[in-house]
């Protein structure tokens, strides 16, 4: 459930986000739906500098997948670095048959203020992404956590949306239609999340 890299590229331009972790069996839409909420966001705040991006090494703010607490077991791909140019990192976790799938885009800006426009950019464009009405989540700050289904049925979506610092960054759950990972459990791995970011820009 992360924001599509559509959304992503949208946000970079103009200034993202399951059983146990849902994911869909369609990581291109999943991506692509999730970025498209992260473009927003960076298109309507402000954007490090390119050089910053290119210089800067986010990998430490990831989770890893020993903190994904599920039945099912989640193995880590490949680690993307600043994300359609804008500063921050995503990988995606995913089942051995790629049914489920965690997608985790954070994208780091110059402060908290331009992380939390880029946050409520994201929330404007979260109807591209799953059929759902957002709520508050208990994950970092300006938590916002929204599930239902793909617009087009495909699969099931859970998104958590939040900020740190003057990082902003969305897990986004896809698996089956229907088929939602339990709240705890994104919870969870949420907070692990922040305290991965927490500890990452601290360093």
């Amino acid at each position: 459930m992360s924001i599509p890299l559509k959304t992503i590229a949208l946000v970079t331009a103009a200034v993202a986000v399951t059983s146990a972790a849902g994911c869909s069996s369609n990581p291109k839409s999943a991506t692509a739906s999730s970025t498209s909420a992260t473009a927003a966001t960076t298109s309507h705040s402000s954007t490090a500098s390119s050089a910053q991006a290119q210089s800067a090494d986010y990998t430490r703010l990831l989770i890893q997948a020993s903190d994904i607490q599920s039945p099912i077991p989640f193995t880590a791909g490949p680690v993307t670095p600043n994300p359609n140019g804008q500063a921050g990192v995503e990988t995606t976790f995913s089942n051995d048959d790629k049914t489920r799938q965690i997608h985790d885009t954070i994208l780091v800006f110059g402060d908290p203020a331009a992380a939390a426009s880029a946050l409520e950019a994201a929330k404007a464009k979260l109807a591209d992404s799953v059929q759902g009405t957002p709520a508050p989540s208990a994950v970092g700050t300006g938590g916002t956590t929204v599930s239902g289904n793909s617009p087009d049925g495909s699969k099931g979506v859970m998104m958590v949306l939040f900020t740190e610092g003057k990082a902003f960054a969305t897990l986004n759950f896809v698996g089956p239609p229907d088929m939602l990972p339990p709240p705890d459990f994104v919870t969870d791995l949420g907070q692990k999340q922040v305290a991965a970011i927490k500890n990452g820009l601290a360093g």
